[in-house]
């Protein structure tokens, strides 16, 4: 004689595990600072002189919009790119985009020609819902 397990516990069993794989699910839907934050990439693209950079920064959170990205940037002058893109606050701080979201994996680019300004995000905000 074969035993079956008695339809409601099969039952229980099944909505339990739904309700644990919808747990996980929700819990990859937030972003942290340390594990989706933005970065920042700078590659050389010209070898004149001055040489030519160009500047990634990305959001790497694949749900959720970041606001208000501060990059440290140094002297960085604000004539070699639009506001709009980069605008310098002050020394050392630096805001993408005019503080407007970046969309989930969104990228940002800029060039400039200079010597190279080390970048690097500071401050930024996750906007989940």
């Amino acid at each position: 004689m074969h035993c079956q397990p008695a339809p409601s516990k099969l039952f229980l069993f099944w909505a339990l595990l739904a309700f644990a794989s919808l747990l996980c699910q929700g819990q990859a839907v937030k972003c942290a600072a340390g594990d989706h934050g933005p970065t920042v990439n700078q590659t050389q693209v010209g070898k004149g002189n001055p040489p030519k950079f160009m500047v990634e920064v990305s959001n790497n959170c694949p749900m959720c919009p970041v606001i208000n990205v501060h990059l440290k940037c140094g002297s960085f002058p604000q004539a070699l790119v639009s506001p709009r893109t980069l605008k310098v606050l002050a020394f050392d701080d630096c805001v993408v985009n005019g503080g407007l979201p970046l969309a989930p994996l969104q990228k940002v680019s800029f060039n400039y020609s200079h010597k190279k300004y080390l970048m690097s995000p500071t401050i930024w905000y996750f906007q989940c819902e």
